[in-house]
């Protein structure tokens, strides 16, 4: 993959809101630097609208690859020319490459990530999980889960007929449901002393709290989970997951 064009300027990039404390510029960049990538580069693009996008794809010169991230993981899917099919199935784009021609194709490489994060704690009696919110990020988790096999159940603040309520959750669901991902951005600094609204007292050592959350490293909701017993882990190598297929796909 070094000798893949020296000479030209390759450019990668974040797009989302309020991106600042972004992971991902951290980790290509270091990346970069680390493999003698000098011709490689990655910016974060803070947009306030979704149609911004369509500017910096004509305006970047060279740009070969995006991540993309909350809130437009949704909303940037009918700007695309083509969506792979796992990205189809889930109704949310998180990776996207851009052609010579800048054609553009939009990836989810956040249910591989999560599901190879996910996968080394699952013990027999780990059956069914609760997926907390509802956003672009929890369709991930949801086609992760059913590739592995477990069931599921989303819990929102405002519950469809399909959803969980918080105020439904008690023992009998905590006893039901041995897996527990918060996938909304409560928490994430700087607001760290924000969790989801659980009866932590509920959660024992038979369950996994797993928060998509990185920053702070563990988050209230992980450390509230974790004093009652639970395993826990947080978005960290999710994150490293999903880059590495991010950078897979863009050296196609």
């Amino acid at each position: 993959m070094k000798h893949k064009s020296q000479k030209k300027q390759r450019k990668f990039g974040l797009i989302g809101k309020n991106i600042s404390y972004s992971f991902s510029k951290k980790y290509f960049s270091e990346k970069f630097i680390n493999n003698h990538f000098h011709n490689c580069e990655y910016e974060n693009y803070d947009i306030k609208t979704i149609k911004e996008f369509i500017e910096i794809i004509d305006k970047t010169k060279g740009l070969v690859g995006l991540n993309v991230t909350i809130p437009y993981k949704e909303s940037i899917l009918p700007f695309l020319d083509k969506i792979s099919k796992n990205a189809k199935k889930i109704g949310a784009v998180n990776c996207i490459s851009i052609s010579k021609n800048k054609k553009i194709k939009g990836y989810n490489t956040d249910f591989y990530g999560f599901k190879k994060s996910l996968k080394p704690l699952l013990k027999n009696h780990h059956k069914k999980a609760l997926i907390l919110g509802t956003g672009g990020a929890s369709k991930a988790v949801a086609f992760a889960l059913k590739k592995l096999n477990i069931e599921f159940d989303f819990v929102s603040r405002n519950p469809s007929e399909y959803e969980i309520g918080y105020n439904e959750i008690n023992a009998a669901i905590f006893n039901e449901y041995q897996i527990i991902i918060n996938t909304t951005p409560l928490g994430t600094f700087p607001n760290i002393s924000e969790f989801p609204k659980l009866d932590y007292a509920l959660f024992t050592s038979k369950h996994i709290a797993f928060d998509l959350v990185y920053n702070p490293e563990e988050s209230a909701f992980l450390k509230k989970a974790r004093k009652a017993g639970a395993i826990t882990k947080n978005g960290q190598e999710m994150l490293i997951n999903q880059a590495e297929k991010a950078w897979l796909i863009w050296n196609k």
